[in-house]
């Protein structure tokens, strides 16, 4: 989430390393929001509208109180001198009165998030208080973890520049199972769906009172494979984030240790059922596995056909014959470097640059082996899908070979080759053109060999696109291929 404008930049005077704390404490502070069962704004002085709200979240674990989207707006009157003693003090305030907004008593209170001894913005806390009914064991307990963190946010130690931001998905929400632990690791409190999870991994007694730490690792069957910040995240020591494995369940578990000026004096530990996913995670893992010894093997094949066509070339008495072998070996050839290419990542996608960098020079050479040619090669064709990468790099291989054969006609020249990926009228175009410097087009019509009938069929039938045959400036002949890429 985006929390500044160019505007809020303009007026804040921020230390190193302050802004990218505050983007921290917005993209984790839902957890807080969620053990609140509150709204959660961030507010920051704006010389024109008192403060200006940054940033602002709903709780999932009960209904929002803000239906409407304020971020970038002024605050309120009323709010403003709650916020306004809350950044002068340093300290958490609470409103003297009730609020009452839309038909809701609301509780709010004003939390400073200090930082070096300077406080770089505040958060109020939105509270619905209708609710006649007492507070659960559970309610409590929550409200309490969120006090801690905010209060460590009033002291700089909360959001924690040493928590892993890693993108493995299954990270831990407050909804899927929360464990509070005293300074010790022993369990004060373990939510529902906390008790749930770990009663699949096969622990049956009740977690309070107990450590975390040996709970977990009398689940443990083969402790060698054991991550190696699972210790410090079930004992609370460090803010990472680790996974336990016990009877074909994967537990995901997230600790945030809990401190104040001096000492740690607890932790929460999050934790999530993650098996589905790790499942899930695991079949897209063999698939492309499969997928990669498809073409490893694919492009085996092609060039054992390729070594036979050369063999077989060797045995031809006719030169006419000989030189069709070798051409069908050139193009079964290239098809195979595009195989080899895909077998060596894990998407369905080519880096064409890449591939054709090798393929055009090796054309050229193979078709003038007493040649002196030139190859040269300008812009990007990027990440283009298999589908396209094939045809496309034996169009190429064709045009090339033609440019050498029937436009240099044996004598030095150059051919160059030119990639242009633009935005279109109808979305993304790639436009190639492959130009050599010699005789030009005849002047009478001539008849296609094989190689441009094969162009052709390419160009129109598999890549959808278009061609077209022009004199280039300078002498000799340019062919320009247009593709679109839209959908593709």
């Amino acid at each position: 989430m985006a929390i500044f404008t160019d505007p809020i930049r303009e007026h804040a005077d921020f230390g190193p390393g302050d802004a990218e704390w505050l983007h921290l404490l917005v993209g984790d502070w839902q957890m807080v929001a969620d053990l609140a069962f509150a709204d959660l704004a961030l507010w920051f002085p704006h010389p024109d509208l008192g403060y200006v709200a940054l940033a602002h979240v709903r709780p999932s674990t009960t209904h929002t109180v803000f239906h409407g989207d304020f971020v970038g707006e002024g605050i309120r009157s009323d709010l403003q001198p709650l916020v306004d003693k809350a950044w002068n003090s340093r300290s958490i305030e609470r409103s003297s009165e009730t609020n009452w907004s839309s038909d809701m008593a609301l509780r709010v209170e004003a939390v400073p998030m200090v930082r070096n001894g300077r406080t770089l913005a505040v958060v109020t806390t939105h509270m619905d208080l209708s609710s006649s009914r007492m507070p659960s064991r559970l309610e409590l307990t929550y409200r309490q973890c969120a006090y801690d963190l905010l209060r460590m946010g009033t002291l700089g130690l909360w959001p924690d520049f040493a928590s892993p931001t890693g993108s493995r998905r299954g990270a831990p929400r407050v909804g899927d199972g929360l464990i509070r632990l005293d300074a010790e690791g022993i369990v004060q409190y373990a939510s529902p769906n906390g008790v749930s999870a770990f009663r699949r991994l096969g622990d049956g007694e009740s977690l309070e009172g107990r450590s975390l730490a040996e709970v977990t690792a009398s689940l443990l069957k083969d402790r060698r494979m054991v991550d190696e910040t699972l210790p410090l995240v079930v004992t609370g020591r460090m803010p990472w984030r680790s996974e336990i494995e016990s009877r074909g369940v994967s537990l995901s578990l997230r600790a945030i240790p809990l401190r104040d000026e001096q000492q740690r004096f607890g932790a929460l530990v999050l934790c999530r059922d993650v098996s589905e996913l790790r499942r899930r995670e695991m079949e897209l893992v063999t698939k492309d596995a499969t997928i990669r010894e498809i073409h490893h093997r694919v492009k085996n094949n092609l060039q054992t056909v390729a070594a036979l066509l050369r063999m077989q070339s060797r045995r031809m008495v006719s030169d006419e014959a000989k030189q069709g072998l070798e051409q069908a070996m050139r193009r079964v050839a290239t098809i195979a470097l595009v195989h080899e290419t895909l077998s060596q990542g894990l998407t369905q996608s080519v880096d064409f640059d890449e591939l054709i960098g090798r393929q055009f020079r090796l054309s050229a050479e193979v078709a003038s082996p007493s040649q002196q040619v030139r190859t040269e090669r300008s812009g990007t064709f990027g990440e283009l899908p298999s589908d396209l990468a094939t045809p496309l790099a034996l169009v190429i291989n064709e045009l090339v070979t033609n440019a050498v054969e029937h436009g240099l006609e044996g004598r030095a020249g150059t051919v160059w080759l030119i990639a242009d990926r633009s935005e279109g009228d109808d979305g993304e175009e790639l436009t190639v053109t492959i130009a050599d410097d010699g005789v030009g087009l005849p002047d009478t019509p001539h008849v296609e060999g094989l190689g441009l009938q094969i162009v052709r069929t390419l160009v129109t039938s598999e890549l959808g696109g278009t061609i077209r045959w022009r004199p280039r400036e300078g002498g000799g002949t340019a062919v320009e291929i247009r593709i679109s890429l839209a959908g593709k």
